[in-house]
């Protein structure tokens, strides 16, 4: 029987192309973002992506999709982001409370709903992309540092609950990644300041090495678990330890 993967935050960067290498490695992907539009594009040039309109704030959204699955083999906890890199002492409340929202509370709304399902699956992977914001604070991190660590944290004490269980806990905690949309996001909308994070590095993660990542992980023998993957492009040694060359 094909297995299924459930992949959130599949709209767009990392979500989207993990969705497309799940499905080249046979999966059946359930696609899920709120930018149904999106969603549908993608659908429409793999067959074996369904689809499905979530926003994982939204618990009645996450029961929504739970509702609409038969099983679930692997679930890919991807949806979240950075808002703002404002100083802890001008922080916005809303911001952070945002970023909380989708990649913490995210996480636990779609883990908590799926667990009965990769545990009957018999060999389920639960993959949370965290960030090495989780272990390494940085000026104008804040929120989205606060938010990774916390998700990094989830990711160790699930694996120390769900031991004896047929669940591996994968934490795929990535460096630069120059992924559609996220630079953006984090800047209100300002494209020039974005490009400028990435300005004369050479050669930052794509979407595609990340979900390249997730994709071995997932794929071992049912006996491997792959407990972190830290993975930075070879440019950036630390958070604050980038080569750039100049134009």
């Amino acid at each position: 029987m094909t297995k299924t993967a459930v992949v959130t935050g599949a709209s767009s960067g990392i979500g989207e192309a993990t969705a497309r290498r799940l499905a080249a490695e046979g999966y059946h992907v359930v696609a899920g973002a709120r930018r149904r539009e999106r969603l549908d594009k993608l659908a429409a040039e793999v067959p074996s992506i369904t689809p499905f309109t979530l926003d994982v704030t939204s618990q009645e959204s996450v029961d929504a999709l739970v509702a609409s699955l038969d099983r679930c083999d692997v679930l890919v906890n991807n949806a979240g982001g950075a808002l703002g890199v404002e100083p802890v002492a001008e922080g916005r409340v809303d911001d952070w409370q945002r970023m909380y929202d989708t990649n913490v509370l995210g996480t636990l709304r779609m883990t908590r709903a799926l667990l009965p399902l990769l545990i009957g699956s018999g060999d389920g992977v639960l993959v949370l992309l965290t960030s090495t914001a989780g272990f390494t604070p940085y000026e104008g991190g804040g929120g989205y540092v606060a938010a990774k660590h916390a998700q990094s944290s989830m990711a160790g004490t699930l694996r120390l609950e769900l031991v004896g269980e047929p669940v591996r806990v994968v934490e795929i905690a990535p460096g630069m990644v120059h992924s559609e949309g996220f630079a953006v996001t984090r800047f209100r909308g300002d494209a020039a300041a974005a490009s400028r994070v990435y300005e004369g590095v050479p050669d930052p993660l794509t979407s595609d090495d990340v979900a390249d990542a997730i994709a071995w992980c997932v794929t071992r023998p049912a006996h491997v678990n792959i407990d972190r993957v830290v993975m930075r492009p070879r440019a950036q040694a630390a958070q604050h330890k980038v080569h750039r060359v100049s134009g």
